[in-house]
């Protein structure tokens, strides 16, 4: 393989928001080209022209730039419609598309006949047999035809980068639709022609686009394109399945509202489902240096938030006031001060906490008490002397002693006159924090 050569293209559809099951393809494909020194192309797939959004298209961009992943060109579909207009024609002189004009109710009927039967649902071709005159006679009715690829009945087989040999009968596959009755151009076909215009010499992407890789490579073939070499990549999933754009979860805008960092995540996504041990690169350049793509695994890779929550938490311990600055100020906290910062890192697992901690230790609250007789005997049993990472255990023993109380009826009722919050911060660190005199004025009821 010649390194100079190497160039590979992610190609999101703007239709939703990126998740991290296409931002991990972003990811491989980026550190695969920067190890073999190549390039690498972002590609927006917005064909669909009515479900494609300039806001999904800015939103997947600022993604990808937050995470570090810079492209080296890019391209839009939606601007090729003229390259795909003459690749249709020039496979219709080869003899290698044709027209059908059946409706959807009468394919649907051919593949419950087929099922009915135990067949798998390969259409049948029957449009190669319809005459100039019945072709007329459909266009007369308002029949419109979509467009069929004619596929070669032979094996097609190539050494995959992840999956190793990999083989389908072309007989065995139904000849797939290129162009809709209204024109539309679809996904096998755009990709198959920009891959080849554009050079594309490797195209990593997830294992359910194995059989559109099977007919990608005839359609490239039949366009007089080389084929690139495949790699297909097992699935990442969550507890409830597959990752999906369009069922939901693990949204890149989603995790950077959390105040999840890029390092975190691209840390997190390069090596889950590899043979490499999960934890926190220093930076970049340094999964690049890493990365080879005979590490990944052939099944499905668990996605686990915690583990990536782990991550980030790890990254927050450790990262300097200086460090963090412009992300606090992105996300409005430019009001926290490095001393803050210092004191309250240890105990973050996302960004997104660090507002929590500051209303709850530099603003004042309002508590809330449910029984002023128990927090205001609890304020009478606050410990004296030096205040410090010991003093709520100190002070939970006093009060568990004087007033018998253990469990939930102790610990909730001081947690919300302390914070007004059934949950939060961990409060033995909040209680070091928040010093004597105003633990003790909240809980007698006080604003503080």
């Amino acid at each position: 393989m010649s390194q100079e050569k190497v160039f590979v293209r992610f190609a999101p559809s703007p239709t939703g928001w990126l998740h991290v099951g296409n931002v991990r393809t972003a990811l491989i494909n980026w550190l695969f080209a920067r190890a073999a020194g190549g390039k690498f192309l972002l590609r927006i797939d917005d064909t669909d022209l009515a479900r494609s959004k300039l806001e999904y298209e800015d939103g997947l961009k600022a993604d990808l730039q937050w995470l570090g992943l810079e492209w080296d060109a890019i391209e839009k579909q939606s601007l090729r419609f003229e390259r795909y207009a003459l690749a249709k024609q020039k496979l219709i002189d080869a003899g290698r598309l044709y027209p059908c004009y059946e409706t959807a109710e009468e394919i649907e009927v051919k593949r419950k006949m087929l099922a009915g039967r135990g067949l798998p649902p390969i259409y049948d071709r029957a449009a190669l047999n319809d005459t100039p005159e019945k072709r007329a006679e459909y266009e007369a009715q308002g029949r419109k035809p979509h467009w069929r690829f004619k596929l070669d009945h032979t094996p097609i087989v190539w050494d995959d980068m992840v999956r190793g040999r990999t083989e389908f009968d072309g007989a065995k596959l139904s000849d797939p639709v290129l162009i809709r009755e209204d024109g539309g151009v679809l996904f096998t076909f755009a990709t198959s022609v920009d891959d080849g215009e554009m050079g594309i010499t490797h195209i990593i992407r997830g294992e359910d686009h194995v059989s559109n890789s099977a007919i990608q490579l005839q359609i490239m073939q039949a366009l007089g394109h080389a084929a690139p070499v495949m790699g297909h990549m097992a699935l990442l999933k969550m507890k409830e399945g597959k990752i999906s754009k369009r069922e939901g979860g693990g949204d890149i805008k989603s995790l950077r509202e959390e105040g999840i960092l890029p390092l975190a995540l691209t840390s997190y996504l390069a090596k889950i489902g590899t043979s490499d041990a999960i934890d926190l690169a220093p930076s970049l350049q340094q999964l690049g240096a890493e990365f080879a793509i005979s590490k990944l695994g052939r099944a499905m890779a668990n996605y686990d938030p915690a583990e990536l929550e782990r991550l980030n938490q790890k990254l927050l311990h450790h990262m300097g006031y200086a460090e963090v600055k412009a992300q606090l100020t992105a996300r409005g906290l430019d009001f926290v001060t490095e001393g803050f910062w210092n004191d309250i890192r240890a105990n973050l697992t996302t960004l997104d906490e660090v507002k929590t901690w500051w209303e709850l230790l530099q603003q004042p609250i309002t508590p809330k008490i449910d029984d002023a007789a128990f927090t205001n005997e609890a304020a009478t049993l606050l410990p004296s002397g030096e205040w410090g990472a010991e003093s709520w255990d100190q002070f939970v023993a006093a009060v568990k002693e004087k007033t018998g109380r253990k469990g939930k009826e102790l610990f909730m009722p001081l947690r919300l006159a302390l914070t007004g919050m059934e949950h939060g911060p961990e409060i033995k660190v909040l209680f070091a924090l928040l010093g004597r005199a105003r633990a003790e004025k909240r809980l007698k009821g006080e604003a503080a």
